[in-house]
This record gives structure tokens, C-alpha cells and sequence, in this order.
């Protein structure tokens, strides 16, 4: 276990190790999990192949570059998780905003791997035979279970730990989504060029901006995940590239998967559709594919949501055993006892990103970027009196509370999470992008007008 995995204090540059490689690794294979075919599979009900690959292509390094501009340039040159980046904005005392967004959205995230992950196992010992399905629930359980153990096991390695594993899985699941990508596509091919998308609104460019808004949402969600990672790098300009090809571009390519599955076979899952294709043989093939994905993505998961908490009172002093399983016990009671009601919200799950991490992304990007000059008080961040350069009213910014309000009122106006009913102008600018510039907006206003003119935040 590498100490530096034990507490949230900046990496020294001799802990950072890892180069464009062993970054891109990892969050490649943080990347590819079976949650694509599900935004794969929403962007196919409004959108043909052709139309809803690109958008989803767009949207997703869209929601990539807002994420990496927000994260990568602090975590990097400081050696810190997204958490203690989120500091200099929020307060020494109001980041707890942050970590309960990136703790509400990873177990999120992790249950719904879970959940595959339970249901994959149990549908490949029903191919192979080796299960009745009366016992399938129990399975389910023991499976969900046995997951957790396993993630479990392997961050008690931290770090390394990532590293050994996302090795192990890397030419597993990149070749197995490729080799699935060219049976789907080879043997439906006619079905996907002829299908039409079930719930198409009859307004082309709500379809087209409704598909670039599922890309850039669904890559708002690694905002979480990243800084975790890229701070394991020893500068941005190793850290970019990865972040953008790495864990941007395996997104829309892998979800081409679920959004061709859905319009040809009516079916985004690989396990069901693969056995239709190619017999049980295929079937075991695709289902060991969808376990060995979901299973490289919640490792991370895991892993940064454990890094983030080390940031809260009292958990940082937590051995990193009982911080993990912090991160763990929600997942698997999720899994264990609510599977189906989680599944079937996805939708709105993916709305509540929108609506909290693009505002958050703006006003991280502002504040680096156009009011501190890409320089923070390493000292403050860590500092919880009332006297730290981040303590501002109460140890809250006015400005970031401001800024999320902004870009949540905006979102909701624009986009209903619930309901997906829209109002003007988001059919031409997405909810996700004026949220992002709203937040941004009322960010910078609040900061000029109130906090430096009182002398707050450290900003002179």
C-alpha cells in the first residue's frame, strides 16, 4: 500500500509517477463500462446510427474538455484530488458540497455497475448451464457481493493496485469491444441503416441537440472520477491527452454498441442480443466482456471516492480499509436490496449530473483561470480555521453558492430531469452548456463585486 494513498495531502513529484501510458491505461479502462450501451441506447431513441454517433461523439468531448479544463491544470500542478481543488472556491468549509456530489454520483455510478455486474453473472451461469433460474435472485446477491469483496481487495493495494488491474484488463476489454462492435454491425447491418428511432419527436434538431446533451452529461460524470487519477501524473501536459482520448473518446465509440443494439434489436444489453447472434459460445464471450468492464470502472470509482472522503473531519484519520468500505456498504445495499428501482431511474440520474456538475465545471474554470492566474495557496487548502485564506463567511463563498444556483435554476428551465420536456431555447443550446455559462457567469459577478472588494478568498 503506497502511504500517499492513506491521506488527501498533494502528491510529491516523486509520487507521481505515472507517464501518458500508464494514465491513458487506466482511464481507458475506467472508460469502457456497460453503462455506455445505456447512453447508447437513450440517444437511439431519438437519433439513427449515424446521427446519434456524432452527436454522441460531440457532446462527449464536449462534457470531456469542461471536466479536464476544470480538474487537470490544478490536480496536476499540485499533485491534488478534485475535492481539494474545489476548496478555493467553495470555502474551507462549504467543499462539502463537492464531496457529497462526488460521493451521491459515484455510488451512483458504482451501484449501476453493480448491478450489471450481478445480473451479467447470473445470466452467464443460466447460458453455461450451471444455474437453474429459480436460484437467479440468490445469485444475483452472491454475485453483488463477491464484486464488492473484490474491488475491495484490490485497492487495499491503492494505486498500484489500479495500475495491476487496469493492466490485466486493458487488451481484454478493448479487443472484446471491438471484436463485438464487428459481429453486431456485420450481421445487422441492413436492420441498423433501415431502423427508425422508437421515440423520435419529429423535430430533428431537439433529436440532434437531445443526443449532444446525453454525450456532454454523461461525460460531466468523471468530473468525480479524474482528479484522482491525473494527479498521479507529473504535469498537465502528460495528463491531456489521456484524459481526452482516454476517457473521452471510449465513450461514444464503445456506446455505438448500445445505440446500434437498440435500433436494430430493440436490446441494448450485449448478453442478451450476443446469444441471438452467435449461440452461448458468443453469449459467455460478451457476458465475461460486460463483468470485466464494470468490474476496471468501479475499482476506480471506489478508489476516488475514498480519496475525496479523506478530505471530511474524522475520515481522514480513518484507516483506508474502513474508508473504502465507506464507499463500498452504500453500493452493495444497493445492489443487494433495491436493484431494480435504481435501474429504472437511470435517466434521471444522468439529468441530476447536468444539472450540479456543469455550473461546478464553470465555476472551477473561471475561478483557475481568469480570476487567480492558474496559482493556489497550497497552504489554505488544508487549512480549517477561520483565519485560512479559503475561509471567507463562515468558511462558505457566497459566489460558488451563488454560481450553482444559477446554473441549477437555468438547467431546470431549460430541461426538466424528470420529465425531459424542454422549454426555449434548448433545442439550439442544450440545458447543460447555459447552465455551465450561467454558473460561470454569476461566479465571476459575486467574486468582483463582493468577495475581492472585501478582501476574501486570497485573490490579491
Amino acid at each position: 500500500m503506497d502511504p500517499a494513498d492513506e491521506t488527501n495531502w498533494p502528491l510529491l513529484k516523486s509520487e507521481r509517477t505515472w507517464g501518458q501510458l500508464e494514465l491513458g491505461i487506466v482511464l481507458l479502462v475506467t472508460a469502457t463500462a456497460t453503462w455506455c450501451y445505456i447512453i447508447g441506447e437513450y440517444v437511439g431513441y431519438y437519433l439513427n446510427l449515424k446521427q446519434g454517433f456524432a452527436t454522441m461523439t460531440a457532446g462527449s468531448m464536449i462534457g470531456m474538455f469542461l471536466v479536464t479544463l476544470a480538474v487537470v491544470p490544478a490536480a496536476t500542478r499540485y499533485g491534488i484530488d478534485s475535492i481539494v481543488a474545489a476548496r478555493p472556491q467553495f470555502g474551507n468549509r462549504g467543499w462539502i458540497v463537492t464531496v457529497f456530489l462526488q460521493y451521491t454520483s459515484i455510488i451512483g455510478w458504482n451501484s449501476l455497475l453493480i448491478i450489471f455486474f450481478g445480473k451479467s453473472v447470473v445470466q452467464l451461469l443460466l447460458t453455461i448451464g450451471a444455474v437453474e433460474e429459480a436460484s437467479a435472485g440468490m445469485v444475483q446477491i452472491v454475485a453483488t457481493l463477491v464484486a464488492c469483496a473484490i474491488i475491495f481487495g484490490v485497492l487495499l493495494k491503492g494505486k498500484t493496485g489500479i495500475e495491476r488491474a487496469s493492466n490485466i484488463l486493458f487488451f481484454f476489454v478493448v479487443g472484446v469491444g471491438l471484436w463485438m462492435i464487428y459481429i453486431l454491425f456485420s450481421n445487422q447491418s441492413e436492420a441498423i441503416a433501415t431502423a427508425t428511432p422508437a421515440y423520435a419527436s419529429g423535430d430533428i434538431q431537439w433529436d440532434y441537440v437531445t443526443g449532444i446533451e446525453i454525450g456532454i452529461v454523461s461525460l460531466l460524470s468523471w468530473w468525480p472520477y479524474i482528479g484522482a487519477m491525473v494527479r498521479v501524473a507529473p504535469n498537465a501536459h502528460t495528463a491531456v491527452k489521456p484524459a481526452m482520448l482516454g476517457m473521452g473518446l471510449p465513450v461514444p465509440l464503445l456506446s455505438v454498441i448500445g445505440l446500434a443494439a437498440i435500433l436494430a434489436l430493440e436490446n441494448s444489453d450485449p448478453s442478451a442480443w450476443m446469444v441471438e447472434l452467435g449461440g452461448s459460445f458468443y453469449g459467455t464471450i460478451a457476458l465475461l466482456f460486460v463483468i470485466a468492464a464494470n468490474l476496471g470502472t468501479a475499482i476506480v470509482g471506489v478508489y476516488a471516492t475514498a480519496v475525496g472522503l479523506k478530505s471530511v473531519p474524522g475520515v481522514g484519520k480513518m484507516s483506508w480499509k474502513v474508508t473504502l468500505l465507506l464507499g463500498l456498504v452504500p453500493v452493495a445495499f444497493i445492489g443487494v436490496v433495491l436493484p431494480d428501482l435504481f435501474f429504472n431511474n437511470f435517466g434521471t440520474f444522468l439529468a441530476f449530473i447536468g444539472v450540479f456538475f456543469a455550473p461546478l465545471c464553470a465555476i472551477q474554470i473561471v475561478d483557475y483561470f481568469l480570476l487567480r492566474g492558474q496559482r493556489l495557496n497550497v497552504r489554505a487548502l488544508y487549512d480549517n480555521s477561520e483565519g485560512s485564506a479559503y475561509a471567507y463567511w463562515g468558511g462558505f463563498n457566497p459566489a460558488a453558492l451563488a454560481g450553482m444556483a444559477a446554473g441549477f435554476i437555468v438547467y431546470v428551465y431549460l430541461l426538466n430531469p424528470l420529465t425531459y420536456v424542454s422549454r426555449s431555447p434548448y433545442e439550439i443550446l442544450t440545458a447543460s452548456l447555459p447552465a455551465a455559462v450561467a454558473g460561470g457567469a454569476v461566479y465571476w459577478i459575486v467574486t468582483v463585486a463582493l468577495v475581492k472588494p472585501a478582501g476574501r478568498g486570497d485573490y490579491n
